[in-house]
């Protein structure tokens, strides 16, 4: 139903998580490929933003920064690429993570047409 895309970045993120966290994100990326509606408990749109974050409720709050490629709106989106993550402390890290998604998207422009 969706595709998923996943940075490298991404990717590295994950693999250095611990057992439940990789997990609960194998079990997510499961969910939002073959669901169309995601609930807002999963993904949710960040404000003042044009990403979406992945909340991964494990020991941390786990947060994995999302591009719609193909929609504005997630849930009508059939492409959507997952560009970083990090953990969420306060607020301020959400700045610094999109900062990051931004660059990515730039990296990655290529690969998502």
């Amino acid at each position: 139903m969706r595709e998923i895309l996943i940075s490298d970045e991404c990717i590295e993120f994950v693999s250095k998580s611990n057992i439940r966290v990789k997990t609960k994100f194998n079990y997510l990326i499961e969910v939002i490929g073959e669901q169309k509606i995601i609930h807002k408990a999963i993904v949710d749109k960040l404000v003042n933003s044009r990403f979406y974050e992945l909340r991964i409720k494990a020991d941390n709050q786990i947060r994995i920064i999302i591009f719609s490629i193909d929609n504005e709106n997630f849930n009508e989106s059939k492409k959507i690429i997952l560009l970083n993550g990090f953990i969420k402390r306060t607020n301020k890290d959400y700045i610094k993570a999109l900062k990051v998604a931004e660059y990515l998207l730039t990296k990655y422009d290529n690969e998502l047409d």
